[in-house]
């Protein structure tokens, strides 16, 4: 801590490159989280149905593989995924969709090697998604936003995962409407487990444990009533409960006193960004709609200046 205070910009070098890495490696938890998931629900499927035995290991069950591979620069091949080895987020190595070529390690720098291979891939010259550099991008500079706000502290050592887990549920809700319980359920215990430390009755990190708890509550029988009313008042589900989990993990981390602010503002870019998607690919208005990008997004912003945000709409509206 000390040597980041004295020199300020060896913070931000950490953080930004500590981002591009964990950024490579979230392309490859959005990618393969889902699908070791559906593996999961075929093995359990299959086991209610008697066909493997009860504890047959998952890599038995064949499951068939989808989607592209989100690695640094490209992905596993997946061909594998219906044969007896293992699927998780370390193995299989990052190889090409195309031909399968193996990623060597100076083919895997984030965003350097993209640029480097031209987004091609090396074997086959198959174009690699931009998406890649895109997302190893996105977590850099969130991450030395974080940097910049909270400086050389805890706070910030608690942050910085905070928005990559956020960036992650984001990605795969985009791509598969869907927000695991393996990652919204880790992220609500640890908001809860760091608003138990405080200093001379002040918090630590960024709300105390009564907030905390009540946020985490109030936060999932929110969106729990909406769904309810919704579903009364229409016969359709309007979101999934992955939603609920999220909001009770954002109020874990900020306390009930912001989700106000959370709500309003995911509710309103939703809104307005939804809308604008909907209308530029001519999709219908029954289209389904990711809600948890929105709601990562508008966590992420009242966790840096929800506070700020707050005090300068009270003052606002008592001058």
């Amino acid at each position: 801590m000390e040597l980041f205070i004295v020199w300020p910009f060896a913070l931000f070098l950490a953080a930004g490159l500590l981002g591009l890495v964990v950024g490579s490696f979230l392309n490859v938890v959005a990618y393969r989280v889902p699908i070791m998931m559906e593996r999961a629900w075929r093995e359990q499927c299959a086991e209610v149905a008697g066909e493997i035995p009860e504890g047959a290991d998952a890599r038995d069950s064949n499951v068939p593989a989808s989607g592209q591979e989100a690695s640094s620069k490209a992905a596993p091949a997946h061909s594998d995924a219906q044969s007896d080895a293992p699927f998780n987020l370390l193995w299989p190595p990052s190889a090409c969709p195309s031909c399968g070529h193996r990623i060597a390690p100076w083919q895997n720098i984030p965003i350097l090697s993209y640029v480097l291979l031209r987004g091609r891939c090396a074997h086959c010259a198959a174009p690699i998604s931009k998406r890649y550099p895109i997302v190893e991008a996105a977590a850099a500079i969130l991450s030395l936003v974080a940097a910049y706000r909270f400086g050389p502290t805890w706070q910030l050592v608690a942050a910085l995962p905070f928005t990559w887990t956020l960036l992650a549920l984001a990605l795969i809700d985009m791509d598969h409407k869907l927000l695991p319980d393996s990652i919204t359920l880790p992220l609500l215990w640890a908001g809860l487990v760091l608003a138990l430390f405080s200093a001379g009755g002040t918090p630590v990190f960024f709300t105390d444990l009564r907030s905390s708890v009540i946020g985490a509550a109030a936060g999932y029988t929110v969106l729990w009533v909406v769904f309810q009313l919704f579903k009364l008042l229409t016969g359709k589900e309007g979101m999934g409960y992955g939603d609920f989990k999220l909001l009770a993990a954002l109020g874990a981390w900020l306390g009930w006193q912001l989700l106000p602010l959370v709500i309003l503002l995911s509710a309103g870019v939703g809104a307005v960004v939804g809308s604008a998607l909907l209308f530029a690919s001519g999709k219908s208005r029954q289209t389904p709609i990711p809600f948890g990008p929105y709601l990562a997004a508008a966590g992420w912003i009242a966790l840096l200046w929800g506070r700020e945000i707050l005090a300068w709409y009270g003052g606002y509206f008592h001058t």
